[in-house]
C-alpha cells in the first residue's frame, strides 16, 4: 500500500472545492476522506478508480438529499491510494469504525461474541463460557450471539454430559462432591465418581454434540440406555432416559435447526422512516446458536445495499466470518466483498441472497424479526423523546436534553471508594458510554462523599476540557443528576465553577419525607425544592435513572472489593502469572506458605524454573 495524502484546509467548498482535486488524481484504487471547514471527516468511500469516483462528486446535480448535503459541507478531501480494491474496501470499513464519519452507515455497540471452550489444560477437562482471544488450550465453539444463549446451552450441556465447569484449583481442593454433582448435573470427577476414560468420553459426545452431530449421541445413548435396563441396572437406565431428555430438550430450545445450512451468518435488513434494524443468526454444525439485532445509523435516503455492505463490512472487521453469509438484499460489491472476507478467514467465503429453498425460509424468518424489532425500538423512542421533552419542561431547560448524566459513589466506610457515571439519551440508557472512578485521593476522609463527588467531576470534566473543547462531539451532558440535595448541588456548582463551566444545569434528587421512593424533592440553585405528582412518567423515568446508577455504583464497588479481597501477595511477585499462582498454591496451600518456603521447596513446585524460584525467594526475603 502506497501513502498519497493530499489537503488543504482553505479555499472553496462543495464541488468547486472538489473539483480542484481532479488534476491531482490518477485512477488508481483506493480511499478517500471528505472534510469539513474544521477538518472533521464528513465521510470515507473507497473507489475502484479514484478520479472517477470523485469526478461525481464534482456533478452539479444528480445527488440524493444526503450526498448533496454532504457535498456542500466539503472544505477539502484526502486520498489513500491501494494497491487493489479489495484493499481499499478493507481500509474504508477500518476508518469509517475508526473516525465515525458523520453520513457513513455507521454500526454501533459491535461486540465480541462469546464461545464455548472445553479446555484442555486439564486431565478432566472443564467446559465454560469464553470472550476474547483464543489463548487457552482446547476446543472452541461459536459465536453464541450472547452470554444468555451460551449459558442457556451450558446448563443444558450440564444436563446431558455431567461436565465440570468449577476452576482447577476448586477441582484440586474438593474433598466431596459439590451441589452440582447431587442435583445430576456434574458426574463428580473431583473425588473419583467417574474414571478419566468415561469421563473423556463424556468430553467426546459433548463435543460432537456441539459439533453437530447431536442424533449419533441419541441413538448411542439409547443403545446405552436399553442395554443397562436389560440388565436390570434400573438406576443407571433411569439416569442415561434423564440425558436423553434433557437433549432433546436443547434441540427444541434452540428453534430452527436447518439440514442444509452447515455454517452461516443470516443477516435480513428492514429499512424504515430513515431507522434500519439488522438481524444476525448464528448458525453453526446445523444448529441455531441464537441472534442479535443491530441498529446502525442511516439516512433517510439511503439504499439497503449501501447499508447492508457497510454493516457487513464493518461487522466482520473484528470477528472471523462463517463460510456463508446469507443476506436479504444484494449489495454492491458481492464479489469484492467476498474476496475481502476469504483473505480475511483464509479460506472461501460465500456470499448469497436465495431466492427459494431452506436459505429463503431462513432469511424470510430474520427479515420478519428485524422488522418486529425495529417497530420496538421506534416506539421506544418515540416514548423516549416524549420523557425527555418532560424532563426539560420539569426543570426548564432550553430543550429536551440529548445527554443525561447521572453521578453517584459507593464505598463500606471510605474502603474501596468508587465514583460512577452513567447516560442516558433519545435511544435509552447508553451503557458504552458508562464510565467508572477508582477515588485516588489520598488526602480524602474516609466516606466524604463530597471529596469523592468532587474528584469524579474534575476528573470528568478536566478531560472533556481537553478532549473536546468547542463541545463539537456530542460528548458534554446537557444535564446532570446529583444523588442529594441543595448542599450537594451547591458543591457540585462550586466544582464546575473551577473549571470555568457554568452553563450546564444540574439538579440534586434527595430523598422526600420518610426517605420514601415516590416522595424525591429536586433541588436547583436559586430555586425552592420541588416535587413531581407521585403518578407523573417524568418521576418514574428520573427514578429508573438513579437507580440506574446506584445499580452500576454497586457493582462496580463489589468487583473492586472482590478484587482487593482475592488478592495475594502472589499478586506482585515478577514473573508469577495466573498459572504459576495456582501452581504455588496447589503445591504450598497459601501464599503464606509459599513467602515461608525455602529455595529448594519452590524449585520443587511444577512449571517454576530454577531462576523463577529465586526471584519469588529473594522477592518475599527482601520484603523482610
Amino acid at each position: 500500500m502506497t501513502d498519497q495524502d493530499k489537503q488543504t484546509s482553505a479555499g472553496p467548498f462543495g464541488h468547486d472545492c472538489i473539483k480542484g482535486y481532479l488534476k491531482t488524481l490518477d485512477g488508481s484504487p483506493g480511499v478517500y476522506r471528505m472534510l469539513d471547514s474544521q477538518a472533521r471527516v464528513l465521510y470515507v468511500g473507497k473507489a475502484r478508480n479514484l478520479k472517477a469516483r470523485v469526478s461525481n462528486y464534482a456533478r452539479p446535480a444528480g445527488h440524493s438529499g444526503r450526498i448533496a448535503r454532504m457535498i456542500s459541507e466539503t472544505a477539502s478531501m484526502m486520498f489513500l491510494t491501494t494497491q487493489t480494491e479489495t484493499e481499499a474496501l478493507l481500509l474504508e470499513q477500518n476508518l469509517i469504525k475508526q473516525l465515525k464519519p458523520k453520513y457513513n452507515v455507521l454500526l454501533r455497540d459491535d461486540k465480541s461474541f462469546p464461545n464455548i471452550l472445553v479446555s484442555r489444560e486439564h486431565a478432566f477437562p472443564l467446559i465454560k463460557k469464553h470472550r476474547g482471544a483464543k489463548k487457552e488450550k482446547g476446543s472452541y465453539y461459536g459465536p453464541f450471539a450472547s452470554a444468555g444463549a451460551v449459558n442457556r446451552t451450558l446448563s443444558q450441556l450440564q444436563k446431558v454430559f455431567l461436565l465440570r465447569n468449577c476452576s482447577d484449583a476448586m477441582f484440586e481442593s474438593r474433598s466431596r462432591p459439590c451441589l452440582l454433582y447431587q442435583i445430576k448435573r456434574c458426574s463428580g470427577p473431583c473425588v473419583g465418581k467417574i474414571s478419566e476414560a468415561d469421563y473423556a468420553e463424556s468430553v467426546r459426545d459433548a463435543e460432537r454434540f456441539l459439533a453437530g452431530r447431536s442424533t449419533q449421541i441419541q441413538e448411542t445413548l439409547g443403545k446405552q440406555m436399553m442395554a443397562a435396563s436389560e440388565a436390570m441396572e434400573f438406576e443407571r437406565a433411569a439416569a442415561l432416559r434423564d440425558r436423553i431428555r434433557a437433549l432433546t430438550q436443547v434441540q427444541t430450545a434452540q428453534g430452527i435447526n436447518p439440514r442444509g445450512v452447515t455454517e452461516a451468518d443470516v443477516i435480513a435488513l428492514h429499512l424504515e422512516n430513515g431507522q434500519a434494524c439488522v438481524q444476525v443468526f448464528f448458525i453453526r454444525a446445523n444448529q441455531n446458536w441464537g441472534n442479535k439485532d443491530y441498529y446502525p445509523r442511516v439516512g433517510a435516503d439511503i439504499e439497503a445495499a449501501e447499508v447492508l455492505e457497510a454493516f457487513v463490512g464493518q461487522f466482520y472487521d473484528t470477528k472471523e466470518p462463517p463460510r456463508q453469509l446469507i443476506l436479504s438484499h444484494p449489495i454492491e460489491n458481492p464479489d469484492l466483498m467476498a474476496e475481502a472476507l476469504s483473505g480475511k478467514a483464509g479460506r472461501k467465503v460465500e456470499i448469497l441472497v436465495p431466492q427459494r429453498g431452506e436459505k429463503a425460509e431462513l432469511i424470510a424468518n430474520a427479515a420478519r424479526n428485524a422488522r418486529e424489532s425495529l417497530a420496538r425500538k421506534m416506539s421506544e423512542t418515540a416514548t423516549q423523546a416524549k420523557l425527555l421533552k418532560g424532563v426539560a419542561e420539569a426543570f426548564d431547560l432550553d430543550g429536551p436534553p440529548a445527554r443525561i448524566e447521572v453521578y453517584d459513589n459507593s464505598h463500606i466506610q471510605g474502603t474501596n471508594a468508587v465514583g460512577a457515571m452513567i447516560v442516558a439519551g433519545p435511544e435509552g440508557f447508553m451503557k458504552n458510554q458508562y464510565r467508572k472512578f477508582n477515588i485516588k485521593g489520598d488526602d480524602l476522609t474516609p466516606g466524604d462523599d463530597f471529596g469523592m463527588m468532587k474528584e469524579v467531576l474534575t476528573r470528568r470534566f478536566k478531560r472533556l476540557l481537553k478532549e473536546d473543547p468547542d463541545r463539537a462531539q456530542g460528548m458534554w451532558p446537557d444535564l446532570l443528576l446529583i444523588d442529594g440535595g441543595a448542599g450537594q448541588v451547591s458543591a457540585v456548582a462550586e466544582i464546575m465553577r473551577e473549571h470555568g463551566v457554568e452553563d450546564i444545569p444540574m439538579v440534586g434528587v434527595a430523598k422526600g419525607v420518610d426517605r420514601d421512593h415516590g416522595k424525591e424533592e429536586f433541588h436547583r440553585r436559586g430555586t425552592r425544592p420541588f416535587a413531581l405528582k407521585r403518578n407523573d412518567p417524568v418521576l418514574y423515568f428520573i427514578q429508573r435513572m438513579r437507580d440506574e446508577a446506584h445499580r452500576f455504583a454497586i457493582g462496580t464497588h463489589r468487583a473492586k472489593r472482590a478484587k482487593a479481597v482475592g488478592a495475594t501477595p502472589l499478586d506482585d511477585v515478577p514473573g508469577v502469572g495466573a498459572t504459576r499462582k495456582r501452581a504455588l498454591l496447589a503445591h504450598f496451600g497459601s501464599a503464606k506458605a509459599v513467602s515461608r518456603a525455602n529455595l529448594a521447596d519452590l524449585k520443587a513446585v511444577d512449571g517454576i524454573s530454577d531462576a523463577l524460584a529465586e526471584t519469588i525467594y529473594d522477592y518475599f526475603h527482601e520484603k523482610g
